[in-house]
């Protein structure tokens, strides 16, 4: 019994599917990948972040979007779509299209049980080979914790760890502070049982 091959998409073939696609998918090495809906707890996360950084960033020259818009890692070539994203220089695109940007400066991924390996994992070190990337930042959904890695001038990564409502998250990369209770606004957390955490 014979397997059937793999079909294997160029990048630009994938890009053809994917602008005309109902859904969005991730694309790596020839294959793409179905991005599954978000929970009620990650959109609100990801849209308070949205919000509250873009308002203080609204007389500058940074910008913040959300996962509407595509990222690839030129190095890797990964196209994916990261929760939020903050652009500061004029940004760069794949191609005349403008819907692939190429440049980020921070990104932040809203953690899920069905996206947290990959994130911290894979995802991560496809993001610390964006030369522009200065920040990368983990936000849970389940409980007010949040992780912001920032690149060191030797291109190590230095992790801070901000937990519980009353602290603030002071981006480094750009002037921006969030306190966790407006990133987790309209979040209601369920307690966790011994038994869940074991």
């Amino acid at each position: 019994m014979s397997s059937v091959p793999k079909i294997l998409l160029t990048p630009q073939e994938y890009l053809a599917r994917e602008r005309k696609a109902e859904f969005k998918s991730e694309f790596y090495r020839g294959e793409m990948f179905a991005m599954a809906g978000a929970s009620w707890e990650h959109t609100s996360v990801k849209d308070n972040v949205a919000r509250y950084a873009g308002n203080q960033l609204d007389d500058g020259p940074c910008r913040v979007r959300t996962s509407d818009l595509r990222v690839k890692v030129d190095a890797t070539g990964l196209y994916t779509y990261p929760d939020v994203i903050i652009v500061c220089d004029e940004p760069q695109f794949e191609d005349g299209v403008f819907d692939t940007l190429l440049n980020p400066l921070a990104l932040m991924e809203v953690l899920s049980d069905s996206t947290e390996k990959f994130d911290r994992g894979t995802k991560a070190g496809h993001y610390r080979r964006i030369p522009s990337l200065k920040e990368y930042i983990l936000i849970a959904q389940d409980e007010p914790l949040v992780e912001r890695y920032v690149r060191q001038p030797d291109d190590s990564w230095l992790l801070t760890e901000f937990r519980g409502p009353a602290q603030t998250l002071t981006l480094a990369s750009v002037p921006v502070k969030l306190a966790l209770a407006d990133i987790y606004r309209g979040v209601a957390f369920v307690e966790k049982t011994r038994e869940s955490l074991s």
